[in-house]
């Protein structure tokens, strides 16, 4: 089965409430939606958002790489051909991973439907669901605490809490009042993408732990260059510290788990440049003992559909953040991923099991 051609669309759709976390606000959900289409009439989907202020990945830069770097590379090329994609497509350009994993997720599509298997038997079976949190922005704290038990009424029973854009004190109250609201019962993860320095993080999580806020882990709390920070936070604290930002490529993840700079780490295939190097990435976690999570960026059901298949897939692979389709104000993707609240479902459909994307 032959590439014969590969086309990239631009979607847009507005999100129900604006996206606010340390780094950035969305209101509308941008992405490219790229189809590759083999010699036999078979077609693959995938997709990159742009996420300028952690992929450096913009809709220009993403749709250039893949018209004119990768499409003249691949065309011709077999699809039962993967590890020659692979190497093709990783060495053709630096950095640009946004691009690269929505190229290597239309391949894998357009594999489970020679294979006539879902994407998450290929890559292992462990399972065909997954359980997302949801993820609270940082706004006002009364904003953020209605926004939390509205979630909770709708049956979510893990709440990834964004931080880091304040002072340590604010961040403080912020979580006090949000455990309060919430009760007991609900599984708080506090997200602070790079917000903290190495002594801040401490002395935040420290009163945390004091306090008995019962936070099941901090995810990126330092620059992400910062890997001797990331180690620091780690050796000091009781809370699990998960990597994000950190780690992009599998080398990124082999550095910080041979220090032992994080408990946790979080994958996101546009980060990772695609599914098989978060294979990689999962593969050294899990050699070093570390769970992984599998989180996106705000993506449409294309590109969170391969991420919960990759979940589904790997035993190793214990918590999932994928909301971000729930967070549109419609639907553009027929097929895919089932989302009922906090649970994912996956069809036995072949590859991803996505018929088709309305562009509007």
């Amino acid at each position: 089965m032959k590439i014969v051609d590969v086309r990239t669309k631009r979607l847009s759709i507005p999100l129900v409430k604006p996206f606010k976390t340390a780094l950035r606000t969305v209101n509308t959900a941008e992405s490219i939606i790229v189809i590759i289409t083999c010699d036999d009439g078979t077609m693959g989907f995938g997709e990159a958002p742009p996420t300028h202020v952690i992929t450096g990945d913009s809709l220009a830069s993403i749709e250039y790489t893949i018209m004119n770097v990768l499409r003249p590379l691949i065309i011709g090329l077999k699809i039962e051909q993967k590890e020659r994609i692979n190497h093709v497509v990783d060495h053709s350009i630096l950095h640009n991973s946004s691009a690269k994993a929505a190229i290597d997720v239309a391949v894998f599509d357009c594999l489970g439907k020679l294979a006539n298997l879902p994407i998450y038997q290929l890559l292992g079976g462990n399972n065909n669901q997954v359980e997302t949190d949801f993820t609270v922005s940082v706004n006002h704290p009364n904003e953020m605490i209605q926004d939390a038990l509205s979630l909770v009424n709708q049956g979510f029973t893990t709440l990834k809490i964004k931080v880091g854009n304040s002072t340590i004190k604010e961040d403080m109250e912020r979580i006090k009042h949000l455990r309060s609201a919430v009760g007991r019962e609900i599984k708080l993860r506090l997200d602070a993408n790079q917000g903290w320095s190495p002594k801040e993080a401490v002395s935040l999580i420290h009163r945390l732990e004091d306090s008995d806020m019962e936070i099941e882990l901090i995810e990126q709390p330092v620059p992400a260059w910062d890997f001797d920070g990331m180690k620091f936070v780690t050796e000091h604290v009781d809370t699990p510290i998960m990597a994000d930002e950190s780690v992009f490529s599998p080398k990124d993840a082999a550095r910080l788990l041979a220090m032992h700079g994080c408990d946790l780490m979080n994958i996101k295939l546009m980060k990772a440049g695609g599914i098989h190097n978060a294979e990689k990435i999962n593969a050294l976690a899990e050699a070093y003992g570390v769970e992984c999570m599998v989180g996106c960026m705000i993506e449409s059901k294309v590109a969170v559909t391969a991420a919960c298949h990759f979940a589904a897939a790997k035993a190793n692979v214990t918590r999932c953040d994928l909301d971000a389709p729930l967070m549109f104000a419609s639907d553009p993707v027929t097929g895919g991923a089932v989302f009922q609240q906090s649970k994912i479902a996956l069809t036995d459909e072949p590859g991803l099991g996505i018929q088709g994307v309305h562009f509007i």
